[in-house]
């Protein structure tokens, strides 16, 4: 499979040879949904947290007497029962994230980058040479290529386009090693600079 590859200026510059069992596999949306909630349960801080009745301050004394009140016995004002007591089965801080097998993640992977292909939502940049730092140059070129939501795929660390890109509206730019199934989902198109495209075939 082949796919063709643009400049900034959206003049087709050639072709890229595609893997067909990086970008051509069938994709398991079951699989792309498994991965995104293992993701986003990864990101959660799990921090929430209430206090019982043994943290909650005050109720050293014991709020009435015994016997002969005609109420139920307390031992304690900072009961549960008590306005001000402590919470009972409250949440306290636990980790949410968990993994999957290699396999099941690596398949992901090939489904989601398999499904950008699929639908038309692919698109391979011979470069981005930017000669500063400079976020108006970077918007004016994707706005010649058409693109409003991107995951922009770089093959290495590139400063200047990874700070160019900080300020733009719905595009990320994402180092090759970091791809991931959630991003790849969240953004409607997946801009990929073709020595990327190399590597991520290489590191799958």
């Amino acid at each position: 499979m082949k796919a063709p590859v643009w400049n900034t200026a959206k003049e087709q510059v050639g072709t890229v040879e595609l893997n067909d069992a990086v970008f051509g596999a069938p994709v398991n949306e079951a699989l792309l949904w498994e991965m995104v909630r293992m993701q986003l349960a990864n990101r959660r801080q799990g921090t929430h947290d209430v206090k019982g009745r043994s943290e909650v301050a005050g109720g050293g004394r014991k709020p009435f007497r015994q016997k002969g009140s005609g109420r139920a016995r307390q031992g304690s004002s900072r009961s549960p029962l008590h306005r001000g007591g402590g919470t009972i089965f409250g949440p306290t801080p636990r980790g949410y994230g968990y993994t999957m097998p290699k396999k099941k993640r690596r398949a992901a992977l090939v489904s989601a980058l398999s499904s950008k292909v699929r639908d038309g939502e692919f698109l391979v940049l011979d470069a981005l040479d930017l000669s500063e730092i400079k976020t108006k140059i970077l918007a004016g070129a994707f706005a010649t290529l058409e693109v409003a939501s991107a995951l922009v795929v770089i093959p290495e660390k590139n400063e200047i386009v990874e700070k160019s890109a900080r300020n733009l509206p719905g595009i990320k730019v994402l180092r090759f090693e970091g791809l991931n199934v959630y991003d790849i989902l969240r953004y409607d198109k997946l801009v990929m600079l073709r020595s990327a495209v190399e590597k991520t075939e290489g590191g799958l």
